[in-house]
């Protein structure tokens, strides 16, 4: 499982796989190995922004519309 990093580093590091697979001198397994890496990367990062998505949810509007932040309990 790949280690755990920022999503600045998680995107940094799916670029890097995207180079490398487009590449023509990769053979098979380093590009499965590659690819299985990117997807697992790629959940972590959506993970982390729909983590993210939730707790920006919580800015909610009252009926006069004043803003108010409500506690996030996931």
């Amino acid at each position: 499982m790949p280690d755990a990093l920022s999503f600045a580093e998680q995107l940094e590091r799916l670029e890097a796989i995207v180079r490398r697979l487009e590449a023509q001198d990769i053979d098979l397994d380093e590009a499965l190995q590659l690819f299985e890496e990117g997807v697992e990367r790629l959940r972590q990062a959506r993970d982390r922004l729909t983590a993210a998505q939730a707790k920006v949810k919580q800015v909610v509007a009252d009926h006069a519309g004043n803003l108010r932040v409500e506690d996030f309990d996931p």
